[in-house]
């Protein structure tokens, strides 16, 4: 599995923000399993998702407050990464 992603360090919160497509956000049970699966990789983190809309407007999924502070971060300001995870 290649994820599109990126370990995050944000006034002392380490956290993962993971780039899926939108038919994984349009389900809550798929959306948390898709976190429970990426979670088995990145431990003692929490995981963000973020999907697309049709405009490119990203939206995310996961811990609030860490959700909030995605929203004012330009998604090319993130340190983007492939992870190939087995």
């Amino acid at each position: 599995m290649v994820l599109h992603g990126a370990v995050i360090i944000e006034q002392g919160v380490t956290f993962g923000l993971f780039s899926v497509r939108p038919s994984v956000t349009r389900y809550t049970a798929r959306l948390v399993q898709t976190r429970r699966e990426i979670s088995q990789f990145f431990p003692n983190m929490p995981i963000i998702l973020m999907s697309q809309d049709s405009e490119g407007k990203p939206h995310y999924y996961g811990r609030r407050d860490i959700v909030e502070f995605l929203k004012t971060v330009r998604l090319d300001q993130i340190p983007w990464k492939e992870y190939h995870l087995y």
